[in-house]
């Protein structure tokens, strides 16, 4: 039971992070829940950090690398590592609070960079208050995507836990 449970675990955020390469709106996209489930869901903490990092770069080898690839992918290991401590007692509360805080945290962390390197802006006051608000209606299709694919992600694994992978451990201990 347990590798199948680890493949399938790896099979939803290769799958997940493959979605990126459909049509999506802008931000609309997995990275953030399959850094938070690959932390609350796979045993060996290196495949954890391993596994989302790769799945990303593969589609950012289809999709193109940006300016700000380091900070992304430094942002999914901060968030494998909030996953594994989610593990230690996945609820819906939790689960909410931790997408929550890291969007926030993804989309101040993220656009701060744009402000800072991106030549857009006037590096005053004035400049990141315009870099934010004009990134506000991206950060409604982050968060979007980000409750969607953890809702997905999360509530597969909850369904699967409940039904498949226990009444597996059943027939296997018989």
């Amino acid at each position: 039971m347990f590798q199948s449970k680890y493949l399938t675990v790896i099979l939803m955020i290769l799958v997940a992070a493959g979605s990126r390469l459909l049509p999506h709106p802008p931000n609309f996209s997995p990275i953030l829940a399959i850094s938070l489930f690959a932390g609350a869901y796979l045993p060996g903490k290196r495949l954890a950090y391993l596994i989302p990092v790769l799945a990303m770069f593969l589609s950012d080898l289809v999709i193109g690398f940006h300016e700000l690839v380091p900070l992304v992918y430094l942002c999914m290991v901060l968030f494998v590592f909030l996953g594994a401590t989610l593990s230690k007692k996945i609820n819906l509360p939790r689960t909410v609070t931790f997408t929550l805080g890291s969007s926030v945290f993804f989309f101040v962390t993220t656009n701060f960079a744009v402000w800072l390197t991106s030549g857009l802006y006037t590096l005053n006051v004035s400049g990141l208050i315009q870099c934010f608000t004009l990134a506000i209606p991206f950060f409604q299709n982050s968060l979007l995507g980000d409750f969607v694919f953890v809702g997905l992600l999360f509530g597969s694994m909850a369904f699967l836990e409940t039904s498949y992978f226990s009444k597996r451990a059943t027939v296997l201990a018989k």
